[in-house]
């Protein structure tokens, strides 16, 4: 998954002591464009500049510090006032290219998945959403810090589920295509509500989406989605009597049951869905137990 970046391990430990240098990575996002360097996108590699390519100073104030992968310190670009960055060899990618494809190393992968939450968190933080006034980056914690009232906000991440619906009796699986936005095979999938546990945001979703009564529900694995700001929990479950599948055509354009040999995966192994998808597919019902 996204996440397994093994040797490397993310160090997301908030430091406002960290300054800007010559070899720190900088990360900047516009319009879901990122600053890359062309020639090693074409050859499948993820770049991104060091501060000592930009021609310009760069001003701490307009960068914050957030994280530490390896050696590579990342800032990303927090201003909300509009700059040109122009260094030659480097063009804004669209993020769909990097979710798109499997590119390399890894852990750069990872980065701009996490920088994507991050600066999505950033650019919607800029005013307090208590009295209006523009926040300013708290120095204590990750966090926006409202001068006037004290009101504090967090960075946002949401809970959601994704579920890998099985029938022990048939060695069987449900997946799903989505009407609109992501085109490849998924598995059902969903966000929790306010007063609901997880095992009931499973339950309701795998209701609404396929119209199918669940039980036996055991918990996989997690997975931090930062290009959607979520926490994914994975989970399979069994269902419970009736198989036939009630789709709701608003959200899905195909819902059925595939057996091991049918399933095709997705075409990165980056999600936690398709780990899941491929699981199954390795070993059936037994690999979900």
């Amino acid at each position: 998954m996204i996440q397994d970046i093994k040797p490397y391990f993310l160090d997301n430990h908030f430091d406002p002591a960290k300054e800007l240098s010559a070899d720190s990575r900088i990360i900047i996002i516009r319009d879901n464009n990122y600053l890359l360097n062309e020639k090693s996108l074409e050859a499948g590699i993820v770049e991104f500049p060091h501060t000592s390519d930009f021609d310009t100073e760069l001003t701490d104030s307009d960068f914050a510090y957030i994280y530490t992968i390896g050696e590579d310190n990342f800032f990303l670009y927090i201003s909300d006032k509009h700059k040109e960055f122009k260094i030659p060899g480097y063009a804004y990618t669209q993020l769909n290219v990097i979710r798109g494809k499997e590119l390399s190393p890894k852990h750069m992968v990872y980065a701009a998945f996490t920088a994507y939450h991050l600066n999505t968190w950033y650019s919607t933080s800029i005013y307090c959403g208590r009295c209006g006034t523009k926040n300013e980056v708290d120095k204590k914690e990750r966090a926006m810090r409202c001068p006037h009232c004290g009101n504090v906000t967090y960075p946002r991440i949401n809970p959601a589920v994704i579920i890998g619906i099985t029938d022990k009796a048939t060695n069987k699986m449900v997946l799903t295509k989505y009407n609109r936005g992501y085109a490849n095979f998924a598995l059902v999938a969903g966000f929790t509500e306010i007063g609901e546990t997880m095992e009931g945001t499973v339950e309701r979703e795998v209701m609404e989406e396929v119209g199918l009564k669940v039980g036996n529900i055991r918990y996989y694995k997690s997975q931090p989605w930062g290009i959607a700001s979520d926490i994914l929990m994975g989970y399979f479950c069994d269902v419970d009597g009736d198989t036939t599948i009630h789709m709701d055509n608003e959200e899905l354009k195909l819902a059925r049951w595939f057996s091991p040999e049918e399933i095709e995966l997705q075409p990165t192994p980056y999600s936690l869905t398709n780990e899941m998808m491929e699981l199954f597919k390795d070993n059936g019902y037994e690999g979900t137990i």
